[in-house]
């Protein structure tokens, strides 16, 4: 090999050398940019979640909802049930309540007293459409 090629083999190595830096720097500066974005995220995470906490109740968790009553239990199967006609005494089995004639008794009383509030637009419409006051 002469000095020509030599210096000409070297040349190419150089130029790869060169253009490799440069896809380097080049991905270094994507990276860079990607982080800048990535630490500002993170920061902003962080306040957010710094105000929240100080914005949030301090106090205990609070308790949990009421459950439902069994008036509004009795409303709740009418409305998920609406083409079906219970008697009182299946209507207890379905919602797991006592069957002896005292509660079922009381069921019956309480169907005919007028209703606080139904989730039915008609409050009336639950208990007679299944057929409750005609017990």
């Amino acid at each position: 090999m002469n000095s020509t090629e030599l210096l000409a083999a070297l040349q190419a190595q150089q130029d790869e050398a060169a253009a490799q830096a440069s896809e380097l720097r080049d991905r270094m500066e994507n990276l860079s940019a990607d982080l800048t974005g990535t630490e500002a995220r993170l920061t902003e995470s962080a306040i957010a979640r710094k105000v929240i906490a100080e914005l949030g109740p301090t106090g205990p968790e609070p308790d949990p909802p009421e459950q439902a009553t069994a008036y509004q239990a009795i409303l709740n199967a009418f409305n998920q049930h609406p083409d079906q006609t219970f008697r009182v005494r299946e209507l207890h089995e379905l919602l797991g309540m006592p069957t002896d004639d005292p509660a079922v008794n009381v069921t019956r009383s309480a169907s005919d007293a007028p209703p606080a509030k139904a989730s039915s637009p008609n409050p009336r419409e639950a208990t007679t459409r299944n057929g409750l006051n005609a017990l």
